[in-house]
């Protein structure tokens, strides 16, 4: 049995915390001195000015339980709150590069680096697929407009005195011959 980020995880797969078994999803939470060490560099504290987090240290809970188990985020236990509220709090802070600067500045705790890191890479992750989706979004707006373009124009009509039409009567007529 290994511990990570003060859980307890058996070789099987199965988490235990505090004697619960949990068979697929890893139970990950901050232990108190990691926290400790965290709380000075976030938003959203006691006394700052403006909009402040409910309760950072639980997003960050339910953040390490996302990407340690790379769930999707309407997955995301209700203990956490409301799982798409989260999910724009975890996408604000990745687009404004709030969890690459906490890496970086993580003192000597391994594993809460190690952890941190995997959310900058699940939130890279993340980044790319909602460009990926935008880009698919344009492509596939272009070539409806395309074919919308192309109909347009195979229904033009055609007049009667034109070349054209003279010209399918001739290339019928030598089919037909």
């Amino acid at each position: 049995m290994s511990t990570i980020y003060g859980v307890n995880r058996s070789h099987s797969g199965n988490a235990s915390v505090s004697g619960e078994k949990h068979n697929t999803a890893l139970n990950v939470k901050l232990r108190d001195e990691q926290w400790e060490a965290l709380e000075p560099m976030l938003r959203g504290r006691e006394g700052d000015a403006g909009a402040r987090g409910r309760d950072n240290r639980l997003f960050i809970d339910a953040v390490l339980w996302i990407t340690s188990n790379r769930r999707l985020w309407r997955d995301l236990p209700l203990r956490f709150g409301k799982w798409n509220t989260a999910y724009m709090r975890f996408m604000r802070w990745n687009q404004s590069n709030l969890w690459r600067r906490l890496a970086d500045n993580i003192g000597d705790d391994p594993k809460l680096r190690a952890a941190f890191e995997n959310i900058v890479s699940y939130g890279d992750e993340w980044s790319l697929r909602i460009k990926q989706r935008a880009s698919r979004r344009t492509s596939r707006q272009a070539y409806d407009a395309a074919i919308k373009h192309a109909a347009e124009q195979a229904q033009m009509p055609v007049e009667d005195d034109s070349t054209l039409h003279w010209l399918r009567l001739v290339v019928k007529n030598e089919a037909l011959e």
